[in-house]
């Protein structure tokens, strides 16, 4: 990770559009309860997901590089620790990704590591939720 705490809030106050990879059909987990949270917070929010077109009102794209250009400033992840390079691999193939969100409990350094390289501001092993929750 790369940001610091204060630069997190900056970040949520700047990003209003964010694209969840990972988002789940389940409301019971937290890959739909927090993004639904930050919808009602003032986020739009967007979806990754191979098979559903639209995940509990949120449009979902197959891929990333489906995703409208102004979604892909910001992406949120939802997805176990060794998919991260693969996600990685992802977010480096498409323009215009700046921050890379790694949801709690979720982190790769080395995977990290290549985003960061790469220009993009890191933050990992955080709740979107909790960190919209301090603003």
């Amino acid at each position: 990770m790369n940001v610091t705490d204060d630069e997190i809030a900056k970040i949520l106050r700047s990003y209003k559009r964010i694209t969840v990879i990972g988002l789940s059909r389940d409301s019971n987990k937290p890959a739909q309860s927090v993004p639904v949270y930050a919808r009602s917070k003032g986020y739009e929010i967007v979806g990754v997901h191979p098979t559903e077109s639209e995940i509990a009102g949120f449009k979902c794209f197959q891929s990333l590089k489906d995703v409208p250009a102004e979604f892909r400033r910001f992406v949120d992840v939802f997805r176990p620790p060794q998919e991260i390079p693969k996600v990685v691999d992802d977010v480096l193939a498409v323009e215009g990704i700046e921050v890379l969100f790694l949801q709690l409990g979720i982190s790769h350094l080395e995977a990290e590591k290549r985003a960061e390289n790469a220009g993009l501001k890191v933050i990992s092993n955080r709740c979107l939720q909790i960190e919209i929750s301090k603003l």
